[in-house]
């Protein structure tokens, strides 16, 4: 039977990857081409993909923040999560996601449901546990206990107050709303903003206050 070959195009989107991570693969030995040609062209068996596909899932690293101005985070969660799966010899492929963790409709979080939904995954890598979501993220975990897909927590240490959770809670939902109401020139919306908006000040004020005592 003769053997069908594709490109690297092709491949990456057979696996559910970007050619960046099929390059990266190459580099690493995890995948490497079956032929590549003098010009670079880099051919994969089929055959061997769907071997892959199937028996080899990569390691799922999730980061999210809520807003643009944390985007340095987000790097630096992508950059540990990566660090740390690297050190355990894992394959991964990183998720990133810039929303409320309050918001289900995320990008990233939807990608990341329909891999696990499909078993397209063997295990999700998270810094902390409400990187995830704010509310649910029991869900997700029994979703990945029933396909049988890992979970690893790096940070497992002391979790926030219920204060600091509330205020970061009353701030998302400001972020929400905001994103809702935005184009609505009525005062009483932006009043309603405004007051949301100092209670939340309110609440880290008191916060910043009782760590220095």
């Amino acid at each position: 039977m003769n053997k069908r070959f594709v490109k690297i195009g092709e491949a990456a989107e057979l696996l559910g990857v970007s050619i960046e991570t099929m390059r990266r693969w190459e580099k690493s030995g995890e995948l490497v081409p079956d032929r590549k040609t003098r010009g670079g062209t880099r051919y994969y068996e089929i055959g061997k993909l769907l071997n892959a596909e199937n028996n080899d899932y990569p390691t799922i690293c999730y980061a999210r923040v809520s807003s643009h101005d944390q985007k340095q985070d987000l790097d630096r969660q992508q950059e540990l999560l990566e660090a740390y799966c690297a050190a355990k010899g894992w394959r991964t492929q990183t998720i990133r996601d810039l929303g409320s963790g309050m918001n289900y409709r995320n990008k990233g979080l939807q990608k990341l449901l329909e891999m696990i939904l499909q078993k397209k995954m063997k295990r999700l890598v998270l810094t902390t546990k409400d990187r995830l979501l704010r509310f649910g993220s029991e869900l997700i975990f029994s979703l990945c206990e029933l396909q049988g897909i890992e979970i690893v927590i790096i940070h497992k240490g002391e979790q926030p107050s219920f204060e600091e959770e509330l205020a970061t809670d009353v701030l998302e939902i400001i972020t929400i709303f905001s994103a809702r109401l935005y184009g609505s020139r009525s005062k009483k919306n932006r009043k309603l903003m405004e007051s949301l908006q100092q209670e939340a000040d309110k609440i880290y004020e008191r916060l910043e206050k009782s760590k220095k005592i």
